[in-house]
C-alpha cells in the first residue's frame, strides 16, 4: 500500500486521539484556546477525507468504480488469535466516514456555548470522534467491538456532565441500553469466530477477504502460501476477519449447523447482532433511551448524537448482518420490514404529540431511521415466488442514502433548536410564535432543515424515503402504503411546529429580550447543512457515485446465494412437503 494512503487512513483514528493527549497538557483556563484547538483537530479529520473524496491523487483517491475495500491498512496485532489492526474504505463506508468528519467539524463549532469544564469536554470529544471513525473503518470484528465500545464512555460523561437536569437519568439509560446491545453483540462475535474454519476458503476467497499474514522476514505472504499455511494448522483457523466471515457465511456451511430450538448458529447470530444494531438505531421498542438522551444532552452532542450515532445501527445492520447471516436474513425478512414500519408510524405519532420542540425532533429520528431498517430489511425481499434482485439493490441504496439525508437534516435541525434555546431557555412549543418577524434569517435557515427532514423533494429527505417505499412494493404493497402515508405524519407535526414556533402569533415565551438574529458563528455552522441539504436533494447522484459499485456488488452476491443456495433449499423442502401431503393423501 502507498506509504501516503497509509498514514492518512490512519490518521484518521489517530489524529483525535494525540489531539486529546495534548490537550492535557493546556491549561484549563484558557478556554478559548482549548476550544479553537478541539476545532483545529476535527479540521484535520475533515480535510483528508475531502481529499480523498476527490479526483486528485491516484494512490489516496477514492475509485468509484471499485466495488471492493480500497486504501487498506492491515498490521498483525495479536497474530495468536488472527487478529488485525485491519482498515479499509468502501462505497458503504465512505459516504458515513464524510458525513461523521462534517458533523463533528460543525458540532465543534456549536460547541462555543459550552463554558464549564471545557478542557475535559473537549478532551472526550476527541475521544469520541476517534471512536466512531474507528467504527466505520474497521474490517476485523474485534477491532470494530473495540471502537464500538470505545463511544460508549465518552458519550455517556458528555450526556452525564454537561447536559440538562435529568442528565444522570439519561446518561445512565444510554448506557445501560448500549451496554445490553454490546453484550448480546459480543456473544455473537464469539459465535461466529469459533465456527469459522478459513480452511473452507479457497484461494480466491481468502484473496477477496485480503486475508494477509507475514512470514518470519516480514514478507507478505501470498493468498497460495497462506492457503497452504491454513490447511496444515500452522496458522489459526478461526478468524475476526469480516470480509472472510461473509465468504464462509456465503459459500460454505461452517455457521448452518442447529444451535438451539432447531435454529443455525447463524440465525442466532443474526438475532443478537440485529437486537444489537436497532438499539444504536434506534428502533421500537429499543428506542426509549433516545428521547431522554437527546432532550438532555448539550445541542453538539446531540447533533453527533442524531447524526453520526444512530448511523452506526443501520451500518452494522448492512456491514455484517446481511452478508455474514444471508440465511437468516432470508428468513426473517418480515420481522426486520414490520420493525422498520412500526419505528416510522410510532415515531411519527410520538412526535405529534410532543411539546417540547427537542423531544418532538428526537422522536421524528426514530420515525425517520425506521426507514432505513425497511430499506435494509428489502435486501432479502422475496415474496411467495418474487425474487427482485432490483428492489434489493434499490432498498439498500435508499436505506444508505437516508441515513446521509437524515444526519444533515436532524444535525440542523437539533442546532437550530439549540440557538434559540440559548437565547429563551426553553422549549416549549406553546410558548413560542413569531420569531420569523424577529429573526428572519434563522427561521429561513431552519424551515430549510426542517422542510428537508419532512421529505420535501428537492431536498436530501426524499431522495432515501422514495427509494425505500418503491424498492418495498413487490415485498408487500401494504407496507409499501403505510410506508408512504408516514409521510402525511411527518408534515403534520414538521408543519405545526413551524407554524407554532416561527410563524403564527407573536412570541409569548419567557426571555423576550434576548431574542436576537443568527449570529456569523452559528451561520457559519447551520449553512453547510443548509447547502448540502439542497445539494443532495437536487443532485443525489453526487453521493450515489461512492455507493453504487460496493452495494451493487454485494447485492450480485447475495442474488448468487440465492440462486445457488436457498431457492434450491427451498424447492427441496416443497417436494419433500408435497411427497409427505401425496403419502398421507386417502
Amino acid at each position: 500500500m502507498d506509504n501516503l494512503a497509509y498514514f492518512v487512513v490512519t490518521s484518521l483514528i489517530f489524529t483525535p486521539v494525540v489531539g486529546a493527549i495534548v490537550l492535557l497538557f493546556f491549561p484549563s483556563e484558557n478556554k478559548s484556546l482549548l476550544r479553537w484547538f478541539t476545532l483545529f483537530v476535527t479540521l484535520l479529520v475533515l480535510l483528508p477525507t475531502l481529499w480523498i473524496a476527490l479526483p486528485w491523487s491516484e494512490a489516496l483517491s477514492f475509485e468509484i468504480n471499485e466495488a471492493g475495500v480500497q486504501n487498506v491498512v492491515q498490521v498483525s496485532w495479536i497474530p495468536s488469535f488472527d487478529i488485525q489492526f485491519f482498515l479499509g474504505i468502501d462505497g458503504i463506508s465512505f459516504p458515513l466516514l464524510l458525513l461523521t468528519a462534517l458533523i463533528s467539524f460543525l458540532a465543534m463549532g456549536a460547541s462555543w456555548t459550552i463554558d464549564k469544564y471545557v478542557k475535559s469536554y473537549c478532551v472526550l470529544y476527541l475521544l469520541l470522534l476517534a471512536g466512531m471513525m474507528g467504527v466505520f473503518l474497521s474490517l476485523d470484528f474485534f477491532l470494530f467491538y473495540i471502537f464500538w465500545e470505545v463511544m460508549l464512555l465518552p458519550m455517556y460523561f458528555l450526556i452525564g456532565v454537561w447536559g440538562g437536569p435529568r442528565k444522570e437519568y439519561a446518561a445512565i439509560k444510554f448506557f445501560l441500553y448500549t451496554l445490553f446491545g454490546s453484550v448480546l453483540m459480543l456473544i455473537a462475535l464469539l459465535m461466529l469466530y469459533f465456527n469459522s474454519d478459513l480452511r473452507q476458503l479457497s484461494v480466491e476467497q481468502l484473496a477477496t477477504a485480503h486475508i494477509a499474514a507475514w512470514d518470519e522476514a516480514g514478507e507478505l505472504l501470498s493468498a497460495e502460501d497462506y492457503k497452504a499455511k491454513v490447511d496444515a494448522s500452522e496458522y489459526p483457523v478461526h478468524t475476526f476477519n469480516i470480509l472472510a466471515l461473509q465468504q464462509l457465511g456465503q459459500h460454505t456451511e461452517v455457521f448452518d449447523q442447529v444451535l438451539l430450538f432447531g435454529k443455525s448458529i447463524q440465525w442466532w447470530a443474526f438475532v443478537l447482532l440485529l437486537i444489537g444494531f436497532i438499539i444504536k438505531v434506534p428502533s421500537v421498542p429499543l428506542h426509549t433511551w433516545l428521547p431522554d438522551a437527546h432532550v438532555e444532552a448539550p445541542t453538539p452532542i446531540s447533533m453527533i448524537l442524531a447524526g453520526v450515532l444512530l448511523k452506526m445501527g443501520g451500518y452494522g445492520i448492512v456491514r455484517i448482518c446481511y452478508p455474514i447471516c444471508p440465511d437468516a436474513g432470508y428468513d426473517l425478512v418480515w420481522f426486520v420490514c414490520s420493525i422498520g414500519v412500526i419505528s416510522m408510524v410510532y415515531g411519527a405519532f410520538a412526535a405529534l404529540a410532543q411539546t417540547d420542540f427537542k423531544r418532538m425532533v428526537a422522536y421524528s429520528s426514530v420515525s425517520h431511521m425506521g426507514y432505513v431498517v425497511l430499506g435494509l430489511g428489502v435486501w432479502s425481499a422475496t415474496a411467495g415466488t418474487v425474487f427482485d434482485p432490483v428492489s434489493w439493490s434499490m432498498g439498500v441504496k435508499g436505506a444508505l442514502f437516508q441515513m446521509i439525508g437524515h444526519g444533515i437534516s436532524s444535525a440542523g435541525m437539533f442546532f437550530m433548536v439549540g440557538v434559540i434555546y440559548d437565547r429563551v431557555h426553553h422549549r416549549d412549543l406553546n410558548q413560542f410564535g413569531g420569531l420569523y418577524g424577529k429573526m428572519p434569517v434563522y427561521t429561513a435557515m431552519a424551515m430549510l432543515l426542517f422542510f428537508a427532514g419532512l421529505g420535501l423533494p428537492g431536498l436530501c429527505g426524499f431522495i432515501g424515503e422514495v427509494f425505500v417505499v418503491l424498492s418495498v412494493w413487490k415485498l408487500s404493497a401494504t407496507l409499501a402504503a403505510i410506508a408512504a402515508a408516514v409521510v402525511i405524519l411527518t408534515a403534520a407535526y414538521i408543519l405545526w411546529a413551524i407554524q407554532r414556533v416561527y410563524l403564527g402569533p407573536e412570541y409569548r415565551g419567557p426571555h423576550q429580550e434576548g431574542i436576537s438574529e443568527i449570529n456569523l458563528r452559528e451561520m457559519a455552522i447551520a449553512l453547510p447543512l443548509c447547502v448540502l441539504a439542497v445539494v443532495l436533494g437536487v443532485f443525489p447522484a453526487t453521493m450515489f457515485r461512492y455507493m453504487d459499485a460496493t452495494v451493487d456488488q454485494q447485492v450480485a452476491d447475495l442474488v448468487e446465494w440465492t440462486e445457488d443456495v436457498k431457492l434450491p433449499q427451498l424447492r427441496a423442502e416443497r417436494q419433500e412437503a408435497d411427497k409427505d401431503v401425496a403419502a398421507n393423501a386417502p
